[in-house]
């Protein structure tokens, strides 16, 4: 019986490039998909056939609802360490097996720092007036001596932070489990989220998701900040309230954003892609070849594990093994 393998979400087209697929038993077929499919009805109808299915991150959302309508579906090959549209506990009562991959934090910092330098130099106004004719249209700002202050102070904003103090900034941090260790280890000062908001020139997030976190920043936080600073969110869309956020650009409460991450995605229709003072990209923060090879080789490994002994050395809800479809 030939064994089908669903690919999702693969707008680059690298899919079939990142990784040795001839490496998989002849009698599997690799089928991929390039477009961005989010409702449940059609997800299902997509994936009724298929017993493995590679999920990119957030791209494609596997709810309950969906998992329950895939009855061949035997294995979901997610990337990253954890993948919030995965329902991981549906999969588990399912005896559906999820996988995961190492995720490296060099991509998604590299990118804060793009937008950061975007914002501070204008760097997109000053390309597209020059192309129209234009020369020298705004007047940047220098970001030594000014403060960054970063949200979450884990793998991803440690190395925002350090490079913030080669730049001679002022670094301050706040999350609601942050250490004076950790604070140390990094060269950052320790401060209320408050202080944090009150005193950034530049405010950067870089905590997961969670019940905590989600609308962290709303129109009361937001008001805190000085009104020449800089939002950039690398993070997750609703870690910021977006109707806040939206007030306060519109305003011109805050100075601008820099954002990667929207509520909904793909935010071809967001209100905020469309501002002036905000500078935009479609959640590339892990979007480079290294990061892409590197999910799609390990993804490989997980799918040649379960096909040779059924039990991937990588998998999220390890209690399924016993329970397997």
């Amino acid at each position: 019986m030939r064994m089908r393998i669903a690919l999702m979400d693969d707008y680059q087209h690298v899919a079939l490039t990142s990784a040795d697929w001839s490496r998989l038993p002849a009698d599997c077929r690799v089928e991929v998909f390039h477009d961005s499919v989010t409702d449940v009805d059609a997800l299902a109808q997509r994936l009724e056939d298929f017993e493995i299915v590679m999920a990119l991150r957030e791209r494609a959302p596997f709810p309950a609802a969906l998992l329950e309508r895939l009855p061949k579906l035997k294995m979901i090959a997610s990337v990253g360490p954890r993948n919030a549209a995965v329902d991981v506990a549906a999969a588990t009562r399912l005896g559906i097996i999820v996988t995961f991959t190492s995720g490296g934090p060099d991509s998604t910092s590299e990118l804060t720092w793009g937008l950061i330098l975007c914002l501070a130099r204008h760097i997109p106004e000053e390309h597209a007036a020059l192309r129209s004719g234009s020369w020298q249209t705004t007047v940047g700002l220098e970001l030594a001596g000014r403060t960054l202050g970063v949200i979450g102070l884990g793998h991803i904003g440690g190395r925002v932070a350090t490079v913030g103090k080669a730049f001679g900034m002022r670094v301050v941090a706040w999350s609601a489990n942050l250490t004076e260790a950790r604070c140390q280890e990094i060269g950052a000062e320790k401060v209320s989220l408050e202080r944090l908001l009150e005193t950034s020139d530049m405010v950067t997030i870089h905590t997961r998701l969670s019940d905590r976190t989600r609308g962290l920043l709303g129109a009361k936080q937001l008001a805190m900040m000085k009104p020449t600073a800089y939002l950039i969110n690398t993070s997750r869309g609703p870690i910021v309230d977006r109707t806040a956020l939206l007030e306060a650009l519109r305003a011109k409460r805050i100075a601008g954003a820099g954002l990667d991450v929207f509520d909904k995605e793909p935010a071809l229709d967001d209100p905020l892609v469309h501002l002036s003072n905000v500078v935009v990209t479609p959640h590339l923060g892990y979007v480079t070849a290294d990061v892409l090879k590197a999910f799609y080789g390990q993804t490989l490994e997980n799918i040649l594990a379960y096909l040779e002994k059924g039990r991937p050395d990588n998998v999220l809800n390890p209690e399924v093994l016993g329970n397997i479809r």
